[in-house]
């Protein structure tokens, strides 16, 4: 209270000291233009255009009130257009992965239309668009989302390839991967994709033709970036005779070697390649060249996948084959795959018994449906019906065992 006191004495005090100060000084102001005179005292001038100036910034301050209320107000104003656009764009958002694609679209378009870097808007719409099956218009959103955003290429075209993959264009969306991978070699996400679509479309050649720049991918391991190989290859040697074999043996074979000579020397000393050639050598008859890659091959490694296609060539001289198989048995005899080649090439020298002897001791190792298939077929020839029918039984239980479960109808009565 003693406070304000003081304050109130100290203001009074200055006040009558100021009156005194203006009573004793008043000064003295003319102001003169062409027929305008203005006369008065200093203080009096002071006063008018301190009220002056107050006058005009209260005018000032009460324009931008209204201009800010009207702000408020005017749907056309900046602050509600940018908070339009803001709900456009969460609702759009929201729209889009509740799969509402038609509110989705509507949204997300006018969201893209007032952003400076429309480009999450713009993939959204085009995504949307072609859940309703509009295309060409997902197509036109992706290039005015290019337009407006050029630096973003690459994201424009990976989403441009997924819209053809969803519509079922894999032709469209390898040309597009194509494309930007030609200009943008380094991109990762473009070769991947690129890769995993060409695997997919069994399209080796090109798939072969991008193995450089695999290698050089970091996002892909050791261990991938092998099986991507082998199945590039092994592929390539498997439709490397598609457009020749049903015309021109001669001519599917020509083009078969010509696409394993193309092999590096240490893949084609891969067991993987090896059995993929030879198999292909083999569906085209040609059981000598089938029997000198797989003898080769075999004098290396005792691969069981090579083991096997042994026992289905055939050599000149089969007596020799024979022996040599029968050599493996040294390293491996408990081995089931060359027990069951070794039967089939006693069946080519007509060894009857020893052939039944070979299959018999694979059968012991192993039951397995082609095993019992050989057996039950030789000892049918040999008389031995009985047995027979049973091995026959016992490789279609087998064989069933391996087949995917599906529903059967019901037995039906045996017809008499």
């Amino acid at each position: 209270m003693k406070r304000t006191y003081l304050i109130l004495l100290v203001v009074v005090a200055i006040a009558a000291t100021l009156g005194m100060f203006i009573a004793e000084h008043t000064g003295y102001v003319l102001i003169s233009w062409k027929s305008f005179r203005f006369e008065s005292s200093l203080w009096v001038f002071l006063a008018v255009l301190t009220a002056i100036l107050a006058i005009l910034y209260g005018i000032r301050t009460l324009i931008k009130m209204i201009l800010i209320s009207t702000g408020l107000i005017n749907p056309w104003s900046n602050r509600n257009q940018n908070r339009r656009l803001r709900y456009a764009a969460e609702q759009g958002s929201l729209e889009l992965a509740q799969g509402n694609w038609k509110n989705a679209l509507r949204h997300l378009r006018r969201a893209a239309q007032g952003e400076r870097q429309p480009l999450v808007h713009f993939l959204g719409a085009a995504k949307a668009a072609e859940k309703l099956g509009h295309s060409e218009e997902a197509d036109e959103l992706l290039e005015q989302a290019l337009m407006k955003q050029p630096s973003a290429e690459v994201a424009i075209a990976l989403a441009h390839a997924d819209l053809q993959l969803e519509r079922a264009d894999d032709a469209g969306a390898q040309d597009t991967l194509e494309a930007m991978h030609e200009l943008h070699p380094n991109n990762q996400e473009v070769l991947l994709r690129l890769q995993a679509l060409l695997r997919q479309r069994q399209d080796w050649s090109a798939l072969i033709g991008l193995l450089p720049a695999l290698r050089k991918c970091k996002r892909i391991s050791n261990e991938q970036l092998q099986s991507i190989e082998y199945q590039a290859w092994s592929g390539r040697l498997a439709t490397a005779t598609q457009d020749n074999t049903h015309a021109n043996t001669e001519a599917a074979l020509q083009a078969l070697n010509t696409a394993w000579q193309s092999l590096s020397n240490k893949l084609q000393q891969d067991p993987q390649l090896v059995a993929a050639y030879a198999t292909e050598l083999l569906r085209l008859n040609d059981h000598e060249s089938a029997e000198s890659v797989l003898r080769h091959a075999l004098h290396g490694t005792l691969n069981d996948d090579l083991i096997e296609l042994y026992g289905r060539a055939q050599a000149k001289d089969t007596a020799r084959q024979l022996q040599l198989a029968e050599s493996w048995l040294k390293t491996t005899p408990d081995n089931p795959v060359l027990l069951r080649a070794l039967g089939r090439l006693s069946l080519r020298n007509q060894l009857w018994g020893k052939a039944r002897d070979y299959f018999e001791r694979s059968l012991n190792l192993h039951r397995e449906a082609h095993t019992c298939a050989e057996l039950a077929r030789l000892l049918s020839h040999l008389g031995d019906t009985q047995r027979s029918n049973q091995l026959f039984a016992e490789s279609f239980q087998l064989l069933e065992q391996s087949l995917p479960s599906l529903p059967q109808p019901a037995e039906q009565p045996a017809q008499h």
